[in-house]
């Protein structure tokens, strides 16, 4: 039976995809589930027009996360931090004070896409990798200061 699926099911076949698929496991399980539905020559049209603008749409997003991660790549973004008497921080950078700096940059990016191995601890300059969707990457270097009052 050919039916066309209405979500991603793993090991079958990708949201609106029309997939061949046995009588029983469509009838039984698929279609009383509501993830996927029988086909007519018009569900088809509709399908394929279906797969057709998820396409068009994770294109557009390809090339948004392009722009963005060739404007991040090599940002210098600088963190004023307070020091004890030693000049040791009295706190740790980590990627939630990166994210909300990038934030106030101007960056719309998630505390997920930032790879920290662990908090930063002393002034410097520390290489930070950022992770976007579609395998990119970025490179931005966090430059940790002594806060000044």
């Amino acid at each position: 039976m050919k039916v066309i699926l209405l979500q991603d099911i793993k090991g079958i076949g990708k949201q609106y995809e029309i997939k061949e698929i046995a009588d029983g496991y469509a009838r039984n399980f698929l279609i009383p589930r509501g993830l996927a539905k029988s086909t007519t020559k018009q569900d088809m049209k509709w399908a394929n027009k279906q797969l057709k603008n998820k396409e068009e749409q994770a294109e557009q997003e390809l090339l948004k996360t392009q722009g963005l991660a060739a404007k991040i790549d090599g940002l210098e973004v600088e963190i004023n931090a307070k020091l004890n008497e030693e000049g040791k921080l009295f706190g740790s950078i980590n990627a939630l004070k990166i994210c909300q700096r990038l934030k106030e940059m101007g960056f719309d990016i998630k505390k997920s896409q930032i790879e920290l191995k662990e908090p930063i601890k002393e002034t410097g300059e520390w290489p930070v990798k950022l992770t976007f969707s579609h395998g990119l990457e970025a490179e931005i270097t966090v430059t940790i200061a002594e806060k000044e009052e």
